[in-house]
C-alpha cells in the first residue's frame, strides 16, 4: 500500500467542517476573555487542540491519510514561503538589535519627529512604505522593531505603537499597484488596476485621514520625553538597505538577506560582535521565531482540513443563495471574501478562492467590476488585519514579544477601513462605480 498517496475524495459543502475554527476561537479567545488573562491559554496549545479535533472528525480517510491531508496544508507553498520570511526576519531583527541598528534608527526617528507628531509620523511612514513596496509583511518586518524601540524610550504602550505600524501596513497592502492582493483582485474581476485604485482610494482615504487626525490629537496629549542618545549614522544603513531594496520591488527574502549581511559587516567592523557573535545573534533570532513557525504550520494544516471537509464550500453556498439586488450582491461578495479570509488566514488566497464566484455575482447583478475588485481587496485586508492568527499579526507579535490579542484593540485603521467599506456599500458610494 502506498502511504503517500491521498484518497481523491471530494466532500460536499458542510457547515460542521468549520468546527475546528470554532474550537480554536473558544479555547483561545473566549477562554482568555472569561479569565481576563490572554496568556493563560498559549496560542500553540489552542491550535494543537483544534488541529487534533480537525484530524479526528475528518471522515472518509484513514488516520494516516487524514494526517497526510493535514500535512499537505502545513506544507503549502504559501505557508513555506511565510516560514522562510519569518526565519530571515528573526535573524535580521536580532542581528540588527545586537549591532545597534534598531537603537540608531529609533534615535533618528525621535530626533526627526516632534513629540506631538510621533504617532502620526510612524503611521504615515508605515503607510508610505507599504504603498511603495506593496507588502504589509515587509513593512512590519522593517518598522515593528523600530516602533518597539520608540515605545521603550517613551511612555507610549508597545502594543499601541505596534498596532500603528500594522494599521499603516494594510493601507499600502490594500492600495499598492504591486500588492499581490491588488493583482489577484483585478485579475479575477477583469478590470484595470488604475480603475480599482480609484475606487479603493475613495474608500480608504477617509478612513486613513480619520485615524491620522486621531493620532495627531492623541499625540498632543501624550507625554513623551525620550532620552535621545547621539545618532550613530552608519548603523542605520541596514534599515536603509531593507527599505530601499523593498521600495525598488526586490523579493522580500533577498531584501532580508541583504539586510542581514549588512548587519554582519557593519557590526563586525564597528566591534559590536565578532563572527561567532553574529552567528549567535542570528541563531537567537531564528529560535525566537520558533513559536510563530509552529503556529503557522498548524494553522495551515487545520485550515486545509476545513477546506477538504467542505467548510469553505459551505460558506460560498450559504452566502449566495439569497441575493436579490445589487446592494445584496455587493454585501455577499464582501461576506464571501471575509469568511474565506477568516478560514484561510491569507488575504491573497481568499481573493483567489472566491474571485471567480464574485465575478459571476457581479455580472448577474450588474455590479461594476471595479467596485467588486475593490470590495474583494478591501474586506480581505480588513479581516487579515484583525485576526490574531494572520501572518502579519503573528510576525508583529513575534518581533515585539507581545500576544496578538494585545495588539488587536489598537488596530484603529483596519477597523475604520471596515466601517467605511460597509458604508460605501450601504450608501452606494462612490456613485460613479455603484
Amino acid at each position: 500500500m502506498d502511504y503517500n498517496k491521498l484518497t481523491p475524495i471530494v466532500n460536499k459543502p458542510n457547515g460542521w467542517a468549520l468546527m475546528p475554527l470554532v474550537v480554536f476561537l473558544c479555547l483561545y479567545l473566549i477562554t482568555s476573555i472569561i479569565v481576563n488573562d490572554f496568556y493563560k491559554v498559549p496560542i500553540t496549545v489552542a491550535f494543537l487542540v483544534a488541529s487534533v479535533y480537525a484530524v479526528a472528525t475528518t471522515k472518509g480517510l484513514s488516520l494516516n491519510d487524514r494526517i497526510l491531508q493535514y500535512s499537505s496544508g502545513a506544507a503549502n507553498t504559501n505557508i513555506m514561503l511565510m516560514i522562510w520570511i519569518f526565519i530571515l526576519a528573526g535573524a535580521f531583527a536580532q542581528s540588527a538589535k545586537a549591532m545597534g541598528a534598531i537603537d540608531a534608527t529609533v534615535n533618528l526617528t525621535l530626533w526627526l519627529l516632534p513629540e506631538n507628531l510621533l504617532l502620526a509620523g510612524v503611521f504615515l511612514a508605515s503607510c508610505f512604505i507599504s504603498l511603495s513596496i506593496g507588502t504589509s509583511v515587509g513593512t512590519i518586518v522593517a518598522l515593528a522593531p523600530v516602533a518597539a524601540g520608540i515605545a521603550a524610550k517613551t511612555d507610549i504602550s508597545m502594543a499601541f505603537m505596534t498596532a500603528i505600524v500594522v494599521g499603516g501596513a494594510f493601507f499600502g497592502d490594500n492600495l499598492s499597484f504591486i500588492s499581490d492582493t491588488t493583482i489577484a483582485a483585478t485579475r479575477t474581476q477583469g478590470c484595470v488596476m488604475r480603475d480599482k485604485f480609484r475606487v479603493n482610494f475613495l474608500i480608504a482615504l477617509p478612513a486613513a485621514l480619520l485615524v491620522l487626525i486621531y493620532y495627531i490629537v492623541y499625540g498632543m496629549q501624550t507625554e513623551a520625553h525620550p532620552d535621545i542618545s547621539p545618532i550613530e549614522w552608519v548603523k542605520i544603513i541596514p534599515y536603509l538597505i531593507v527599505l530601499g531594496t523593498s521600495i525598488a520591488g526586490m523579493n522580500v527574502t533577498l531584501v532580508l538577506l541583504l539586510g542581514l549581511l549588512s548587519t554582519g559587516i557593519i557590526g563586525w567592523g564597528y566591534g559590536a560582535f565578532d563572527l561567532f557573535g553574529w552567528f549567535g545573534a542570528m541563531g537567537e533570532g531564528v529560535l525566537g521565531m520558533g513559536e510563530l513557525i509552529i503556529i503557522t504550520l498548524m494553522a495551515g494544516g487545520m485550515l486545509e482540513l476545513i477546506r477538504f471537509n467542505g467548510g469553505i464550500d459551505y460558506i460560498l453556498h450559504r452566502l449566495t443563495e439569497r441575493i436579490n439586488n445589487k446592494r445584496g450582491a455587493e454585501f455577499s461578495i464582501a461576506a464571501l471574501v471575509s469568511l474565506a479570509n477568516f478560514c484561510t488566514a491569507n488575504n491573497t488566497i481568499a481573493i483567489i478562492t472566491v474571485g471567480p464566484l464574485a465575478s459571476r455575482i457581479a455580472e448577474e447583478y450588474r455590479v461594476d467590476k471595479r467596485k467588486s475588485a475593490s470590495i474583494l481587496d478591501t474586506f480581505s485586508c480588513v479581516i487579515q488585519g484583525i485576526i490574531p492568527y494572520g501572518a502579519q499579526m503573528l510576525i508583529a507579535a513575534g518581533l515585539t514579544q507581545l500576544s496578538p490579542l494585545d495588539i488587536i484593540p489598537y488596530l484603529y485603521y483596519p477597523m475604520a477601513l471596515g466601517i467605511f467599506a460597509i458604508l460605501s456599500i450601504a450608501f452606494r458610494f462612490p456613485r460613479r462605480y455603484s
